[in-house]
């Protein structure tokens, strides 16, 4: 058996330098919600394989890596997408009211047709078998540990100057139909990848009034539900921008 102390990597060797540090904070507080601003260029393949590589290398419960990725080039295909993203965009514009459906309905929430490059990330719920290790109680996290797989593909997309928009308005069975998905295999996210004109300073939906970003220091409690100390030193570096 394989001393598993062989396989370790000193802690310096895997240490990050202020720049390096400083690079992954960037990508997570610029990266974006891409909709409309989607130039026709191809993504290289070079950088499509670091992607996926990015978006494989994520964490999943029990080693299970129940992730795979549908390639979506084919202009017919797209079309046959964003047809189940209109039947699904039409129901949901009937459930708001008033002024939030005249916002809803002039917000463009998904770049299928325009965006060179769609990527369905699924997830086989069978691939690692009926008991993993880390799903025994929570039958969910197969789903979750996908979920990493997408954040890992948006987080290399954005330090690659690449956009990421996630459509997420469909009937799960359409979207299913569309890319010949077998009923056990969850579609997760379908990403709209490609170069941009522009990224957004701010999120779309939070500069259109939609929602705000939520008070972060509001969110955190200490050892327990909502539990909070007002002078606890932390909530100070919370309340930063």
């Amino acid at each position: 058996m394989t001393d598993p102390r062989q396989e370790a990597v000193g802690q310096g060797e895997l240490e990050f330098s202020p720049d390096e540090r400083d690079a992954v904070y960037k990508a997570i507080f610029n990266r974006r919600d891409v909709r409309g601003q989607f130039l026709p260029d191809p993504v290289p393949d070079e950088v499509l394989a670091r992607l996926l590589q990015a978006a494989h290398h994520a964490p999943s419960v029990g080693f299970m890596q129940p992730w795979s990725f549908i390639l979506v080039r084919d202009a017919s295909v797209k079309q046959r997408v964003h047809a189940a993203f209109q039947t699904a965009n039409e129901e949901a514009a009937r459930m708001f009211e008033g002024s939030r459906a005249d916002t809803y309905r002039r917000l463009k929430l998904q770049g299928i047709l325009e965006a060179p490059l769609g990527i369905c990330v699924t997830c086989d719920r069978d691939r690692a078998g009926p008991v993993v290790l880390g799903r025994t109680h929570i039958p969910t996290m197969d789903l979750y540990s996908t979920v990493c797989a997408v954040e890992n593909l948006w987080l290399a997309a954005r330090a690659e100057g690449l956009g990421v928009g996630w459509v997420s308005i469909f009937h799960e069975s359409q979207l299913r139909e569309a890319l010949g998905i077998p009923e056990r295999v969850v579609p997760v996210a379908y990403l709209c990848v490609g170069r941009v004109s522009h990224f957004l300073r701010k999120p779309e939906l939070e500069t259109a009034g939609w929602r705000p970003r939520l008070e972060l220091s509001s969110l955190v409690s200490f050892d327990g539900w909502e539990r909070r100390s007002d002078d606890d030193p932390l909530l100070p570096l919370l309340r930063r921008e």
